[in-house]
Parts: structure tokens; sequence; C-alpha cells
């Protein structure tokens, strides 16, 4: 299994145990790993399930959380754009950070865009970490009530992902929405039902917007030194 995918499958285990420890079933959890597959999403609402939010809250908690999957497919819609729908809806499902990444850094400068070793690339590789992600998650459902929280689950899974989101962060929209996200975080941690991770989130999705024009128009060197 490669890096990513221990990472992912980290995270899964950590998501599934989650779920049964807070008091959800069995079933519905392996309902919700297997429609949802986004465990930010999942673990933000989870807290808020358990208090007895409205859903309403939950419903939006879990829209702003994947809000950047928005960017994503914005980003690579040129690549997609000659996919039936019903491919382009799969590939939503199947898309994921990781993925995302992996693949923008193997095609985001390459001028031909929609080929058929492109859509191979992305789908075995979304495949393969949807897989890792529910084999996991799956597992972590199924074991939940047998693992004790001095394992420390949450920590290896952390530690897991900071290894491969580390070297994502190469630009400076990206850095600035990472930075805003985590100082916001901390900030907030007092609000009720969560809400500061919901804030959190959106400032740092905001702030990534809106310094990547400034990034595209400006000046480079080449153009400065003319």
């Amino acid at each position: 299994m490669t890096t990513p995918g221990i990472a992912i499958a980290a995270w899964g285990v950590v998501t599934g145990v989650a779920m049964v420890k807070v008091g959800m079933s069995v079933p519905l959890a392996l309902l919700m790993t297997i429609v949802v597959f986004a465990g930010s999403a999942q673990l933000a609402v989870l807290p808020l399930l358990v208090s007895g939010a409205p859903l309403p809250i939950v419903w939006v908690t879990a829209l702003l959380v994947n809000l950047r999957f928005v960017i994503f497919a914005a980003a690579m819609r040129t690549y997609f754009s000659q996919l039936t729908w019903k491919q382009r809806l799969f590939a939503g499902y199947l898309n994921g950070d990781v993925g995302f990444a992996l693949f923008l850094m193997r095609f985001g400068g390459t001028p031909e865009r929609g080929t058929t070793f492109q859509w191979g690339y992305f789908f075995g590789t979304a495949t393969v970490n949807w897989m890792s992600w529910q084999l996991a998650s799956i597992a972590g459902i199924l074991l939940g009530g047998l693992a004790p929280t001095a394992w420390g689950l949450e920590l290896a899974a952390v530690l897991a992902l900071i290894s491969v989101v580390v070297p994502m962060l190469n630009r400076v929209p990206v850095l600035l929405g990472v930075v805003v996200t985590a100082v916001l975080s901390v900030a907030t941690i007092h609000i009720p039902l969560k809400l500061g991770l919901v804030i959190s989130v959106l400032a740092g999705v905001i702030a990534a917007v809106v310094v990547e024009p400034r990034r595209v128009d400006a000046p480079t060197d080449v153009q400065r030194a003319a």
C-alpha cells in the first residue's frame, strides 16, 4: 500500500471507530461511510448528531466542510468535460483530497487535457483510495467497540495525513487557506455545536479563493525584468 493509501486507511479506521463510539448503529454507520465517503464531513457532523442539533445545522456543516470539492471540480473540469454526465458524476463521487492533489501534481502542467491516460490514472488512483477508505472504515466500525481510547488512533491518523498534506503546501493560496483554517479552528474551539469548525473551514476557503486570482494576475519575475 502506498503512503497516501496508508494515510487514508488510518483516517478511515478513526472515522469508523468514532461513528460506533458515539452510539451510531453498525448498519447506519456502514451506510454513512459508503454514501457520504468524506471523513472530514463525517467527523464534523458526528458531535452535532450526538448533541441533537437541528438537521439543517448538520446539513450546512457537512456542506461547508465539503465546499472545497467545488474548487476541486472546477480545477479538473477541462480534464473530464468529454465524459458523459454519468461518468463525471461517478468521478465526483470518487474524488478526494489526496486523489485531487496527486492528479494535479501529475497533469497540472500538461497542455493536453482529457486523454484516456489521464482518465485511467484518475479512476485507478481514486478506486484504490476508495477501497483503502472503505475497508479501513468498515474495519473500524466492526471493531470499534474493541479499540481502547488509549491506543491514540486519532493521533496516528492525523500524523499520517500530515505526511501527505505537507508536500501539497507548495503554493501561497493553499498555504494561506491552511493557516487561516488552523488559527481560527483553535480560536473558535469553544463555540457551541462545533460551529467553529464551520467558520474556520469557510474562512480558509475564502482566503485561498481571494488570493488565487491575484497570484494569477501578478506579473512574473521575467515580466518585471522586461
